[in-house]
């Protein structure tokens, strides 16, 4: 009984601070918006794209700031007391290190693809992102590795279905698996992040699910964080359902595949994340399959267009249909993993 009345409060914070943040966002949305487009922050799209999405050249982007800076003002007012007192609380700061500082990369491929002197619609180079992801990954898995407050599953793996069997990450190789599932999970939900509201409806569905493992597990900053971010993710999508009036960008989809990447590591969950986040890892994967089924047969596609969301659109599937069908499929994916993280 002691237990029960310990977790209820911690879960009507939590769910409590998410229904602020969509609150926060549905009223400062708007303006904002308007900014972005006196400030001429809009996309510009690639040649190679349908007729569709050449449409949407203009719409105002880095939007991913509607997301993060409710969510890092929202996660640190309600941790404050903590904080100040180095307590348990004080370890959102790690977290919110890795979502602010993916978003700040973000931020910088968004402006280059605007203004910089590229090929339309590109940013940085990949090579030089991803050396930067790398880094921040590196540099994130370190911080953990060495930090004085306890984590309970971060150097965990537990196995699904084995109740109480879990395997320990070597302290060798701690640091090289949490930066390639960081940095692997931010170029995931990028991947995701082309069709108006699939990256922000499925990262949703997928926050939301570890935010149910945390609870259960007793991790309630890492609860708060997540439905903190669902409802900042849920007021986004009240502008960038289609036809979108704002896209996400880079500065939202980096910064929110990090952090769902550290998220797993954190709650010891990380062979659930393929099932959770079942949508980008299937995008990632046709990508990676696309290319190597090019390289085989010297030019021919696996795939009428990769990502997947770009196969089925091929395929006559609406922007629309694409985009309710694979949040369907995330949500029951969501519901899946949690069960199997209770078994």
């Amino acid at each position: 009984m002691n237990q029960e009345i310990l977790l209820q409060p911690s879960l009507t914070l939590a769910l409590t601070a998410g229904a602020v943040a969509f609150l926060i966002g549905v009223i400062w949305g708007g303006p904002f918006i308007e900014i972005l487009k006196i400030l001429g922050i809009g996309k510009k799209i690639r040649k190679e794209l349908s007729e569709a999405h050449q449409l949407k050249e203009g719409t105002p982007t880095m939007g991913g700031i509607m997301i993060v800076l409710p969510t890092l003002v929202i996660a640190l007012a309600i941790n404050f007391v903590n904080i100040v007192r180095l307590d348990l609380g004080a370890s959102i700061l790690l977290p919110l290190f890795v979502f602010v500082s993916f978003a700040i990369l973000g931020m910088l491929d968004d402006w280059e693809g605007i203004h910089g002197s590229g090929p339309v619609g590109e940013g940085m180079s990949g090579r030089a992102k991803f050396a930067v992801q790398v880094a921040l990954g590196i540099i994130a898995a370190t911080l953990f590795s060495i930090s004085p407050l306890e984590f309970s599953y971060a150097n965990l793996i537990q196995l699904p279905l084995q109740e109480g069997i879990v395997i320990p990450i070597p302290a060798i190789l701690f640091i090289p698996i949490m930066a390639f599932i960081i940095v692997g999970t931010s170029n995931a939900v990028n991947l995701t992040d082309g069709l108006d509201g699939l990256a922000g409806t499925t990262s949703a569905s997928a926050f939301a699910a570890y935010g149910v493992i945390a609870y259960i597990q007793g991790q309630f900053f890492i609860t708060q964080l997540c439905f903190v971010i669902v409802g900042a993710l849920f007021s986004f999508l009240w502008f960038s359902a289609h036809p979108a009036q704002v896209f996400m960008g880079d500065t939202g989809s980096l910064a929110l595949g990090a952090l769902l990447g550290l998220v797993a590591m954190m709650t010891g969950q990380l062979l659930l994340l393929p099932i959770i986040a079942i949508i980008p890892v299937a995008e990632t994967l046709s990508v990676i399959a696309q290319v190597a089924w090019f390289r085989i047969t010297a030019g021919q596609r696996l795939f009428r267009q990769a990502p997947l969301h770009g196969h089925f659109e091929k395929s006559g599937w609406s922007e629309t249909q694409v985009v309710q069908r694979f949040w369907l499929v995330s949500i029951l994916s969501a519901f899946v993993g949690v069960a199997l993280a209770l078994l």
